[in-house]
């Protein structure tokens, strides 16, 4: 039943996308005997779609790449080493996500500009890192916590150093964790609006959520092609957690079993 309820608003959105006039949802019984899949041609054909969706993996797994490996070496560091200050570094980053985006939207902006990355994808994945991240090294520092310490000790045994001891040793064993941070980096970045729509200027460089609000003006809203869009959207983050999901499972259970 939870399952049927969770499909539902899904298989509404891919019904309201087959109709063909953009009030059908307010009369949404009229769309059985005109089903048609204009609305996906039009959105593929006739407007940028495809820029969207460029810009959307480029920045997403831009994302998921950076966001990875800073939070997963940063997680293995509180989780083995212990330097000052090791557990208020990781209380620092929650804090991070206290504020909110208005307060940073400002701050964030003068500092990409200073740097010369507005209206670039460099500049939004280093903006999505830095909330991607914080979240990241905590899942990872939780996971790491379950892997044994003997492991470590056996690789200075066998002479490697830490890094290498991370890097051929723990990051195999923590491939469910690391499954997890992957994919909660590339949908953080995937469907965000505001950050993406206030440093790129380019509509070209738009990516997919923020192309989704070219169908609504002050006066009118197409909705029969956003819920066309939408469905696209919605194909490469569900093929993403296809290709994760064997892992997703036990990354998000076993990364809470230590704390």
């Amino acid at each position: 039943m939870a399952g049927l309820i969770a499909l539902f608003p899904v298989l509404w959105l891919v019904f309201l996308s087959l109709g063909p006039d953009k009030d059908d949802y307010l009369r949404p019984g009229g769309i059985w005997g005109k089903m048609t899949l204009d609305n996906y041609a039009f959105v593929l054909q006739h407007t940028n779609f495809f820029d969207w969706l460029k810009s959307s993996l480029i920045v997403s797994l831009g994302t998921t790449v950076i966001g990875v490996l800073v939070a997963a070496t940063t997680g293995y560091a509180v989780s083995r080493m212990r330097f000052p200050g090791y557990k208020k570094f990781m209380w620092v980053l929650l804090l991070t996500q206290m504020f909110p985006v208005a307060v940073l939207m400002v701050p964030m902006y003068q500092i990409l500009s200073d740097l010369q990355l507005v209206d670039s994808y460099l500049g939004l994945v280093l903006i999505y890192c830095s909330t991607a991240v914080p979240y990241c090294a905590w899942l990872m520092k939780g996971y790491f916590d379950t892997i044994p310490f003997e492991i470590d000790e056996a690789g200075r045994v066998d002479g490697l150093s830490p890094f290498g001891t991370f890097a051929r040793l723990i990051l195999p064993l923590s491939k469910p964790g690391l499954a997890v941070a992957a994919f909660y980096s590339f949908i953080t970045a995937f469907g965000e609006v505001a950050f993406a729509t206030t440093f790129m200027l380019d509509d070209e460089k738009y990516t997919l959520a923020v192309g989704l609000q070219s169908f609504v003006s002050e006066h009118d809203a197409q909705r029969n092609l956003m819920a066309a869009t939408a469905v696209l959207i919605a194909i490469p983050v569900s093929a993403f957690f296809y290709l994760m999901q064997r892992n997703l499972v036990a990354g998000l259970t076993a990364g809470g079993t230590k704390g």
